[in-house]
């Protein structure tokens, strides 16, 4: 099935690398024109490469989305090449990890500026941008992860910052029930991105672990046998973005090889 996102403009935001670059990938070859949103002063090589190959379909634009004044000129930006967004691939992301009694306030600050009020007021404003261009079947998809589905003794601030963007995309979903955008959220499981060699690291460093052994058993635990892929992640968002998810709004898809029952 091809095309099944033409004439959607998406912005996605985290998408130099990992899950959204290869989101990114997958929209694009769906017909989407994408804005993608990252940190870095230029577009990665990776994502370089998806523009050479997608000409005038994908533009990059440096934005740090814990300030507002960066995310309004991102939405204004990107409108103004690409038209109206009517796609939101809400990404954006760090990770940390202490044990409970050594995590102290900058860790907390930096997650939750990221993770909670940056993927919140990105969708916000993105949504206002959509009710004021009278979009049609907007959606927006937003990354949490099944550390927002529990508790974890070392990870506490990353958990609980995901729960929130599961808790976000549901009042966000009920509020744009009345005007046909619809809001999802994915779940990922273990995914092998560049951000899992810094997990190791510290799972390395924390449960005294040789490097990668963390990976390799996180891996084995997963009911079908591996970690994910960036790749494994595209079908949901690209399902969620379409038109054929146009009566599904604020659920939460795990997409993690069977770690979360529900």
């Amino acid at each position: 099935m091809k095309q099944r996102l033409q004439h959607k403009h998406a912005l996605l935001t985290g998408a130099a690398g990992g899950i959204g670059l290869a989101v990114a990938g997958a929209y694009v070859a769906q017909g989407a024109r994408c804005t993608v949103a990252d940190t870095g002063a230029q577009a990665s090589d990776a994502l370089q490469d998806l523009m050479k190959a997608h000409p005038g379909q994908v533009q990059y634009l440096r934005t740090d989305v814990t300030d507002l004044w960066q995310v309004d000129a991102l939405i204004e930006a990107a409108a103004s090449s690409f038209g109206a967004i009517t796609t939101l691939f809400n990404n954006a992301a760090v990770f940390d990890m202490a044990p409970l009694l050594e995590s102290d306030e900058a860790m907390y600050d930096h997650i939750f500026a990221v993770n909670v009020k940056g993927a919140f007021f990105v969708m916000q404003k993105v949504l206002a941008h959509m009710l004021a261009q009278q979009v049609q079947g907007g959606a927006v998809v937003n990354m949490a992860s099944q550390a927002g589905r529990r508790g974890e003794a070392l990870v506490s601030h990353y958990c609980a910052s995901k729960a929130a963007v599961i808790s976000y995309t549901q009042s966000a979903a009920l509020a744009m029930a009345p005007h046909r955008i619809r809001v999802n959220a994915i779940s990922p499981g273990v995914i092998n991105t560049p951000m899992w060699a810094g997990v190791d690291a510290l799972f390395a460093k924390y449960e005294h672990l040789a490097l990668g052994d963390k990976k390799t058993q996180v891996g084995r635990a997963v009911p079908l046998g591996y970690m994910g892929e960036p790749s494994d992640i595209c079908g949901a968002a690209v399902f969620l973005a379409s038109d054929e998810a146009s009566y599904i709004t604020a659920q939460t898809l795990n997409v993690d090889g069977g770690n979360v029952l529900s």
